[in-house]
């Protein structure tokens, strides 16, 4: 597959990968490949890195940020916001169809597939309207180097009106943003963070320490002090994900909580094998994880060994929802609100008419209860396991069908 791709070509070679690639009880979809850092070093614990990732001062922002009000039409969570500074947009507004670069770190997992959908779906709205006239887009397939030099490929090109970047890690992709800031159009980062805040605007939910402070709150209020949990962590180096587990580690050791932690790559046979040596070992009574995908084959692993199900955190992705359901095991689902993908190219939309945008676009992020799971269930009857709840798309021209099927037309 070609990794430089426009508009409609982007579309069906998308439509080919997300029928090769997904979580793996999903019935529709083959099973994703691993995390370019998980393999064979998986079944190792992971080398501490949280006091590296852990800020206390954005810990506690982030704490206060998960109970603060956001303007905007909860209706539309996707153009929801905090509150905070703007960034002036009058020097870039224009007129006429405009041009996009998206530089995507991969597709290759369910959650980036289903805001890959829910992105083009919003792109189509754009494009009929008048104000994108196409997005060209290079897919970095999980690679710090690939991306570094799709940036710089839009760059030499010369034909990029606006950029859309979503960073593949954090400090590697910094200096490519940066080179992107200065060609002086707008540049939006999106999902994972750089280090630098020159983006016109970044978006993104509240945040990694939000995610680990809901998590590992609720694993240590369903837990007793003692008790074993095992933490199931992607990949390393990757703000968002570091910073899940940071805020989880903290919360665990100051209330007595044994936590150890193993990088996965998401492989599902990873993840069971992970299991069943800790139960080999004794009891386990908790899991937490970064991210939901893999869920199922972690409850599959107790299952296996005929142990009781653990008080558990996975993710809004179907499969780990239904499982919930099935198995009826204590558990929550935090969320990384998916719905972001359509946020970038509205922003662009609100950018070429000159409006103001919030320098850091902060979007709701708020976990799915089992108070609220049968809701979401019937919301997303029939959509494959590797669909994601919260997605935010039903408005949008292609519902359900598309991401029923897994296919763009």
């Amino acid at each position: 597959m070609r990794r430089s791709i426009q508009s409609q070509a982007t579309v069906v070679a998308a439509a080919a990968l997300l029928g090769l690639t997904a979580c793996t009880t999903d019935s529709s979809l083959e099973n994703p490949p691993a995390a370019e850092n998980g393999g064979d070093a998986a079944a190792t614990p992971a080398p501490d890195s949280g006091d590296e990732w852990f800020d206390q001062a954005e810990y506690d922002e982030q704490f206060e940020q998960r109970s603060a009000s956001f303007e905007g039409d909860p209706e539309q969570p996707w153009l929801q916001y905090i509150d905070g500074d703007m960034t002036s947009t009058a020097d870039l507004a224009a007129d006429g169809p405009q041009k996009v670069c998206f530089s995507n770190a991969s597709i290759s997992n369910p959650w980036r597939q289903t805001g890959w959908i829910t992105m083009n779906e919003q792109l189509k709205v754009l494009q009929d309207s008048g104000v994108i006239s196409e997005m060209e887009t290079r897919d970095a397939q999980d690679d710090d180097n690939t991306q570094i030099a799709d940036i710089d490929y839009f760059i030499a090109e010369g034909g990029c009106d606006a950029f859309v970047i979503s960073p593949n890690s954090t400090a590697a992709l910094t200096p490519a943003v940066e080179r992107a800031c200065e060609t002086g159009k707008p540049v939006v980062v999106f999902d994972r963070g750089v280090e630098t805040d020159c983006a016109t605007t970044f978006i993104h939910p509240i945040g990694g320490f939000a995610w680990g402070i809901d998590s590992a709150n609720f694993l240590v209020d369903n837990l007793e002090e003692g008790d074993k949990v095992v933490a199931l962590r992607i990949l390393p180096g990757v703000d968002v994900l570091e910073q899940r587990w940071a805020a989880a580690e903290k919360i665990f050791e100051e209330n007595g909580i044994e936590a150890t932690d193993y990088f996965t790559g998401a492989d599902p046979t990873e993840i069971k094998k992970i299991i069943s040596d800790e139960l080999a070992t004794g009891d386990v009574q908790g899991v937490w994880m970064d991210a939901g995908d893999g869920a199922v084959a972690a409850i599959e692993a107790f299952e296996d060994a005929g142990a009781d199900y653990p008080v558990m955190t996975g993710e809004d992705e179907m499969s780990y929802l239904r499982k919930w359901e099935d198995t009826g095991l204590t558990g929550l689902a935090p969320v990384y609100s998916n719905f972001q993908w359509r946020t970038p190219l509205l922003a662009l939309e609100q950018i070429f008419a000159g409006e103001d945008v919030p320098a850091e676009w902060v979007l709701p992020q708020e976990p799915i209860t089992e108070d609220q799971r049968a809701e979401f269930l019937a919301d997303n009857e029939g959509m494959p396991d590797g669909h994601y709840a919260k997605f935010g798309g039903e408005d949008l021209p292609g519902y359900p069908d598309v991401w029923r099927d897994r296919v763009i037309p």
